[in-house]
Formats: structure tokens, C-alpha cells, sequence
């Protein structure tokens, strides 16, 4: 049992060792619009399926505990002309899976993309097994590419009379290049009348500096304002009549903008792993630091009776406690920047699991002007 205090006056900045990942010196970084934000109708689209894995050695489905997988199996043998009339199969080397699939956008037909297969029923392994044709389809139902190949497992099991080994997954892989695409996106990039830019971190100085910087390119190339921030996400840019989309969002996509977040702290306290931005700071906070610990210690005695006394042998519990407090270093800290901070808690010794009580601490008392996230 651990009780963790420290006494801080002091404003938060930045960078932590070990655990702490460090920012930047500046509040805002330098990026090109490509780099943190997407275009609205690039989007991917997600495609899934049912298919089965066949040429697995004994590893696959046991027919009997999963009866989608030899339905599966007859209707395929049916669609290629084999009659599976009476009799039971007995086989293991086949295994009902689901194929997903990520259909990136302008994909044109006969263009391949990587599918991830993962078993449904009780098989206990992919590796050597081939996809064989399976459809994907997209959310409107429609099929978009067709998978077939080699399944790669990255996982491998061992298994013994007494003993079993596994490192990774052996019931999920991938088939690199695996589907191609036969039908493409009714949408076309071109038939668009303008651009929409989607910001992969919402936030208004972001997006007003970035159509800033839109316009400054577009009054030197058309004469005038092309873009407009919609929100903290969204930029749209309006097509000049003589501008070509492509070419228009090439240029784009390049400009150098400054983008800004807001204050955050995200703490795992599973990997001890605290990530702390540049424009954290706290009011002035005081706190002290120390922990207890508490030994208990068990040595029970066992008691003999005496000679011909007809007694029996019994066990006296014996239990000592010991409490032992250290610490009680108090560190003021004076400065507007974290590494001051930092080197503080440095020390007096603070590891990584005491400094995530100590924000969980400040934030709770309202010093702490950032939003704390934890994970």
C-alpha cells in the first residue's frame, strides 16, 4: 500500500524522461495541409465477406461443432458441378472465415488491394490454408472486389503431450494483394465543384489558419478567396472556373500551415506512459510527497504436546507488522516551463506511476488548465 503526496508551485510546460514523451518548443508546428487534414470524398470504404480457407493440415473446422462451414462446403462442391448427396464429411482441413477489406478511394477495376481473413468456427489454425474466391461487399450491398490467395499467418503454435506453446495470432492473417476490384466508386473526383478538407484534429485556429493560407495561394494564382473554414473541421475550397481539380489539389495539399491543438495531458496508467502537450500549464498548487509501507509477516509456530499427555500437535499463528514511512521531500518550484518541473520531481525521486497521481491530483483540485485524458 503506497500513499503518494508532493508539494508543487509551479506552471506545466513539458517532457517527462523515460515515460514522458516530449513536445515541441513552440506552441504551433509547422505541417503541409496533406498532413493533417483529408480530402472529404477520399475517403475509404469498408468491404466484408464470407469465404472458406481450404488446404489447412487438420487444423480447420470439426464439421460437426460448426455446420455453417460444411453448408458452406456443399454449396461451393454444388457450384462447380459435384454432387454431395448422402454421406457425411468428415474433413478438418477447411474453416469458415470473414474477409474485411479497406477499398481506398479513386480505386479503378483490376487494381488489388490487402484483405484480412479471421476463422468463425473452431479452428485452431490458418497457417498454409488458401482463401478461395469470396466476394466483398460494401455497405449498399453492391460487390466491389472478389479475394482469393495464400493466407499469411504471422502467429505459430506448438503443441505437445504436456506442454502447448503460442506466440501471436494463428486464427487471423492477411492475403497481401489479395482481392481485386471490379467495380469502382460511383462518385467521380472531377465532377466535383468543389474541395472539401476534413481536419484529422478538429480545431478552429487550425482550420481558419489553414483557409489563410488557401486564400494567400489563391489570390496570387486565380486573383481572389477560394477557401472558407465551415467549422473546426471542415475547409471548403471553391473551384475557380478555369482550375483543374487535380492539378488545384495538388498545389493545395503542399502549402506549409501552422497548426495548433488544445492543451492535453493523456496518461496510460497501464504502461506508465504520460504524454504531456506544449500548452499545459497549472496554477500555483501545493502538495506534499511521501509514501508508507506496510510489512506484514506471518511465522506460525508449531506446537508439540507433552510426552504421554494424548495432545495433539497444533500450529500457533504468529504475525508481525511493520510501517515504515519515507519521503515527505517538499519541492518548490518556481517557472512557467515543465522542465523546471520536471527536474523537480527528478529530485525527489517521483517515478512515473506517482507523477500520473500527482496530475490526477491537480486536475482534481482545478489547477491543472489542460484536459486530462486517460487511457
Amino acid at each position: 500500500m503506497a500513499r503518494r503526496l508532493i508539494a508543487v508551485v509551479a506552471a506545466l510546460a513539458l517532457s517527462l524522461p523515460l515515460n514522458l514523451t516530449l513536445g515541441v518548443d513552440t506552441a504551433f508546428a509547422a505541417a503541409r495541409i496533406k498532413d493533417v487534414a483529408s480530402l472529404q470524398s477520399g475517403r475509404d470504404n469498408q468491404l466484408i465477406g464470407y469465404g472458406l480457407v481450404v488446404g489447412l493440415q487438420g487444423t480447420g473446422d470439426s464439421l460437426r461443432s460448426s455446420p455453417f462451414t460444411e453448408q458452406s462446403l456443399r454449396a461451393m462442391l454444388q457450384n462447380l458441378g459435384i454432387s454431395t448427396q448422402g454421406g457425411e464429411s468428415r474433413s478438418k482441413n477447411i474453416a469458415a472465415v470473414l474477409v474485411t477489406a479497406n477499398l481506398p478511394p479513386f480505386a479503378s477495376p483490376g487494381s488489388r488491394i490487402d484483405v484480412t481473413v479471421g476463422s468463425l468456427g473452431d479452428s485452431t489454425s490458418l497457417r498454409g490454408g488458401t482463401l478461395v474466391m469470396t466476394s466483398l461487399s460494401g455497405a449498399d450491398g453492391q460487390i466491389y472486389a472478389v479475394a482469393q490467395g495464400s493466407v499469411v499467418v504471422t502467429g505459430f503454435s506448438a503443441e505437445g503431450d504436456a506442454a502447448t506453446l503460442q506466440q501471436g495470432i494463428t486464427t487471423a492473417g492477411r492475403v497481401p494483394n489479395g482481392a481485386i476490384i471490379e467495380r469502382e466508386l460511383p462518385a467521380k473526383f472531377k465532377d466535383g465543384v468543389n474541395l472539401v478538407l476534413q481536419l484529422r484534429n478538429p480545431d478552429f485556429s487550425t482550420a481558419v489558419g489553414m483557409a489563410a493560407a488557401i486564400n494567400r495561394y489563391g489570390r496570387g494564382q486565380f486573383g481572389g478567396q477560394i477557401a472558407e473554414a465551415r467549422d473546426s473541421q471542415t475547409v471548403v475550397i471553391d473551384k475557380p472556373k478555369m482550375a483543374d481539380l487535380a492539378r488545384l489539389m495538388a498545389d493545395v495539399e503542399n502549402l506549409v500551415i501552422e497548426t495548433d491543438v488544445p492543451a492535453r495531458v493523456v496518461v496510460n496508467e497501464r504502461t506508465g506512459t504520460i504524454v504531456i502537450g506544449q500548452d499545459v500549464q497549472i496554477s500555483p498548487v501545493a502538495v506534499s510527497f511521501g509514501t508508507l509501507t506496510v510489512q506484514v509477516t506471518e511465522t506460525p509456530t508449531v506446537v508439540q504436546p507433552e510426552p504421554f499427555s494424548r495432545g495433539e500437535t497444533a500450529v500457533e499463528p504468529n504475525t508481525r507488522i511493520d510501517a515504515t514511512e519515507a519521503g515527505g521531500k517538499v519541492a518548490i518550484l518556481n517557472g512557467s516551463n515543465l522542465r523546471t518541473l520536471v527536474s523537480g520531481l527528478n529530485s525527489i525521486g517521483v517515478k512515473p506511476d506517482g507523477i500520473i497521481s500527482i496530475l490526477q491530483g491537480i486536475k482534481s483540485a482545478g489547477a491543472l488548465q489542460a484536459e486530462l485524458v486517460l487511457q
